[in-house]
């Protein structure tokens, strides 16, 4: 029984949802994990080292401080870096990190600094914008690109872009607009190099809803956490995290009553109104409050009622038996995040990822 507020990470669904995820794919189709941001919210040293056993090609991180921090855990499989900044560039090379260079700015500036370190052929990754028009060179760039590229201070190890509605089937003729654009640019870059790099399109949903986007490497985040876009395929994958908490204090206040900062809560009629240890300086935003979130207790839902604090959340309890010291449920495999964001207006991506690390991690083999 919970007796404070935790996050599990439930190891045996993230091997259950790479393995599910990795039987979608042709046999030669390599594999990338993306483990950025403390492993959506999880635990990102435990998630690599889980997923480096089972077999993964590459990780990914969004930063280079994210790296070092993977290569500092003994992590030794491949990892691309998605959005490195030059300033880190020498901490780049000096971890072994390959990076991903979407700009003539990003890869002058990589560049000179491996002429400086007398380093040839480091491994990196082109990064082409092929309509999320977030980052990466453009089809006309791949000329000039293809020049600057053919010499012995870099080794393009892949190319690759970014699906922006993937897991919006009404968006399927973009998607597909989005693929042919992939497959005319890899088609003028193999043209204009020697080179022959790993080609990767697909995200999870892209996997799930995209196969012949499959190229020769996918990048699956959301996936193997449990959650693609939109459930296209929730009933396949388990959620991987359980948050819980603790009730701290239950209050019974009379009818018109009003409970939190600023009453935002006003009471309709006499009830019974549960304080639990957690805030939005743990990850549970305001937006989740008066009445818009919930939690579980006892298996039955508990509305989160006035504004959320800092540190606490307080939750209607009225119809429901419960006591101080009983467990609470915000998210697991069955009232999942994903149910929780929705009923907040946001998406699982969010509410996983604004998890503070002040909250415990339990790992569950």
């Amino acid at each position: 029984m919970t007796k404070e507020t935790v996050l599990e990470i439930n190891l045996s669904a993230l091997k259950q949802n790479y393995h599910n995820l990795r039987s979608k794919l042709n046999p030669e189709t390599r594999f990338l994990a993306v483990v950025k941001a403390f492993g959506y919210g999880s635990e990102a040293i435990c998630v690599a080292k889980t997923l480096e056993k089972c077999g993964v090609d590459y990780f990914a991180v969004a930063y280079i401080s994210e790296g070092v921090s993977l290569r500092d855990a003994g992590i030794k499989t491949p990892i691309l870096v998605l959005h490195p900044q030059p300033i880190n560039f020498k901490l780049a090379i000096e971890h072994k990190l390959e990076p991903s260079l979407y700009s003539f700015r990003v890869l002058q500036d990589f560049m000179s600094v491996a002429m400086e370190q007398g380093i040839q052929n480091y491994p990196v990754h082109i990064k082409f914008n092929t309509g999320l028009n977030r980052l990466g060179f453009s089809l006309d760039d791949t000329k000039k690109l293809s020049s600057l590229l053919n010499s012995d201070i870099v080794e393009v190890v892949s190319i690759f872009s970014h699906l922006a509605a993937s897991e919006d089937l009404k968006e399927k003729a973009f998607t597909e607009k989005q693929i042919d654009r992939f497959q005319l640019i890899s088609n003028k870059f193999l043209q204009l190099t020697s080179v022959n790099p790993i080609r990767h399109l697909c995200n999870t949903s892209g996997v799930l809803n995209h196969p012949k986007a499959e190229f020769d490497m996918v990048r699956c985040g959301i996936g193997l956490y449990g959650f693609d876009n939109k459930n296209t395929a929730i009933s396949e994958l388990v959620p991987v995290m359980a948050l819980k908490s603790v009730i701290s204090q239950i209050h019974h206040i009379k009818k018109d009553e009003s409970v939190g900062y600023n009453r935002a809560y006003t009471a309709s009629k006499p009830s019974r109104i549960a304080t639990l240890p957690l805030g939005h300086a743990d990850g549970i935003s305001r937006q989740y409050g008066n009445g818009c979130g919930f939690v579980t207790i006892q298996g039955q839902k508990a509305s989160i009622v006035g504004n959320v604090c800092m540190d606490m959340i307080m939750v209607d309890v009225t119809d429901i038996v419960c006591q101080e010291g009983d467990e609470v449920i915000v998210f697991d495999s069955k009232a999942t995040a994903e149910d929780l964001a929705n009923a907040a207006g946001t998406i699982s991506y969010e509410l996983l990822t604004a998890l503070s690390q002040r909250i415990k991690r339990v790992i569950v083999q």
